[in-house]
């Protein structure tokens, strides 16, 4: 079994509201588990949790600025990585490419 936190848990520990914690997820910005009607996060999602977290308090950025910042970090890392396949199939091919 995956190592997870439950959300009671989560908000003491890094001290948010349990309301912000259920806008991430209601926004799909976070994936939750639900076991006896006790939610938890993987421990693998905990570094978006932070980094939203922290954007939200120590930044102040609202929940559709989020929701726009995390649509476009992923959108980034789709594209550097069909930048590395295409890099890779020229470099296969024998050209010369500059970084």
């Amino acid at each position: 079994m995956s190592e997870r936190i439950s959300r009671e848990e989560l908000v003491k520990i890094y001290n948010v509201e349990i309301a912000f914690f259920d806008e991430l997820v209601s926004s799909d910005l976070l994936h939750i588990q639900t076991e006896n009607e006790i939610h938890y996060l993987m421990y693998e999602d905990l570094e978006t949790f932070e980094k939203l977290a922290n954007w939200y308090y120590d930044l102040e950025i609202n929940l559709p600025g989020l929701e726009v910042i995390h649509d476009m970090l992923k959108k980034m890392e789709v594209l550097k990585q069909k930048n590395r396949e295409l890099m890779n199939k020229l470099s296969a091919i024998g050209g010369k490419y500059e970084d």
